[in-house]
């Protein structure tokens, strides 16, 4: 009977920590979405992962005869840190680097012209859609009359940022095509301008900023699928919470304003000077 009550008394013990330890994880989480805000308002810095080779989205450019991290994205992060009353610091990065460096904690948001896809929202939050661009091919104008339409393409190299959705794109829609991955835009155009690849898939407005500058590139009048999952959102931590929450009413208020739009064409203009 003593062995036995002794047991009895060993398991309730053990049930009653198990029980404690939930509740101090399920408090620790809470606890950790709310710090996230705190912590940033209290450090008066939101720190963002960028890459700035994505114009009119995020871009630099000289300003006042400095460069500067300019962009829709840029805006719109501004009007965040606004209501959030701190300042902005960026790091710039390759795009495939930008969520990794979320994932590490060494920033606060990402934000590059990322779309929630279902794998990503496995290890990230995401604000609401910002943006929901058209996906395009872009080749040289001397080929307008070759490349005209997916299976065109077939065998040939196609270009797209690595660690972007536009990889996703080209493996599922041009599967006959040879993916080329480089981790920067600008110089996917060059390999364009160059011939070491045939076509390169961008989103709309990325791929008309880059045409107006490159006179020799056109869109190709090639379809895409697009979808909702290919819009643009803000990546945060898992689990951010009050963050998540702030984020996203200072969003929906500027796409109920329009400033959005108002954004994405003032940075259009803004990138063409600077090509000039």
């Amino acid at each position: 009977m003593k062995k036995f009550l002794s047991l009895l008394a060993t398991g309730l013990m053990v049930m009653t920590m198990a029980a404690c330890g939930n509740d101090a994880k399920a408090e620790s989480s809470k606890t950790t979405e709310q710090d996230s805000l705190t912590a940033i308002k209290e450090a008066g810095v939101l720190k963002v992962a960028t890459s700035a080779d994505f114009a009119p989205f995020e871009f630099h450019a000289l300003v006042d005869g400095k460069d500067k991290i300019v962009g829709a994205d840029v805006d719109l992060i501004a009007e965040l840190a606004k209501d959030l009353g701190v300042e902005v610091e960026y790091m710039d990065m390759e795009f495939n680097a930008v969520l990794t460096a979320l994932q590490q904690g060494k920033v606060d948001i990402a934000i590059s012209g990322i779309s929630a896809t279902l794998e990503r929202q496995e290890s990230f939050d995401f604000s609401v859609n910002y943006y929901n661009p058209p996906q395009v091919v872009v080749i040289n104008k001397k080929n307008a009359d070759v490349y005209t339409d997916l299976a065109s393409l077939k065998g040939k190299n196609v270009g797209a940022q690595k660690g972007s959705i536009q990889e996703d794109i080209v493996t599922a829609q041009l599967p006959d095509s040879t993916k080329v991955s480089v981790p920067k835009v600008p110089n996917l155009i060059v390999e364009l301008n160059q011939g070491s690849i045939e076509a390169l898939v961008l989103e709309k407005t990325i791929a008309e900023s880059y045409i107006y500058q490159n006179p020799d590139l056109m869109l190709a009048e090639i379809e895409l699928t697009s979808s909702e999952d290919e819009a643009y959102a803000i990546a945060l931590p898992k689990d951010s919470g009050d963050l998540k929450t702030e984020i996203d009413k200072s969003i929906q208020k500027l796409i109920d304003n329009g400033q959005i739009e108002e954004f994405v064409d003032k940075n259009i203009q803004l990138a063409n000077q600077q090509a000039e």
